[in-house]
């Protein structure tokens, strides 16, 4: 007797082959010249197929971007004791990220959207950088209870002077995203952050 294929893994099959085939467009061709029926042709599903599951395509790329990044509950940031080199050793990660063009596209195409699409943004804010900053706002509170970094530190403004220099530089290929750059971001924030 033969089994029936199982839809629910025939479902996730195309779910994934719809993320693939819009990570690869968006590095090939650009966030503009993308569309939902190249995403579709790619993957080897129906149009419809594509609408079930998002509802733009800013929305598919968003999940595509998520998958790549695998976030999960779980993220932890290394805590060996020392806040510099475990700062280091992540913005060293996060910099190198940041310039592979595997990555690259598709986070340059989700921030495109993210500009004109407020829902997205809301999305964008919950699934990823919320969980992700939770994660780096609890290695930075246990520095500060080792004392490395100043109890009253505003933990929201310390990650904005990590990052935001770091997402500039990207946005505007205004340099190069080096492991050397990642190092100085970590030193000068932990030199205003330092308890008196």
């Amino acid at each position: 007797m033969s089994k029936r294929p199982d839809p629910a893994r025939r479902s996730e099959r195309s779910r994934q082959a719809v993320l693939d085939a819009a990570r690869e467009l968006v590095s090939e061709m650009g966030y503009a010249k993308v569309s939902i029926e190249a995403i579709a042709a790619r993957a080897g599903v129906g149009k419809q197929t594509i609408y079930r599951w998002w509802r733009s395509k800013g929305a598919v790329i968003f999940d595509a971007f998520l998958a790549l990044s695998q976030v999960d509950d779980a993220i932890t940031l290394p805590d060996t004791g020392d806040i510099e080199a475990d700062l280091k050793l992540v913005m060293r990660a996060t910099v190198a990220e940041f310039a592979d063009p595997d990555f690259e596209a598709p986070i340059r195409a989700l921030n495109m959207e993210i500009v004109n699409d407020p829902d997205l943004a809301a999305q964008y804010r919950e699934k990823l950088a919320a969980p992700v900053d939770e994660a780096k706002k609890v290695r930075l509170r246990s520095a500060q209870r080792a004392g490395q970094i100043a109890a009253d530190a505003d933990l929201d403004l310390a990650l904005e002077l990590l990052y935001a220099p770091l997402f500039q530089r990207w946005l505007h290929r205004s340099g190069p995203l080096t492991p050397e750059y990642a190092d100085a971001l970590v030193d000068l924030m932990l030199k205003a952050l330092r308890p008196d």
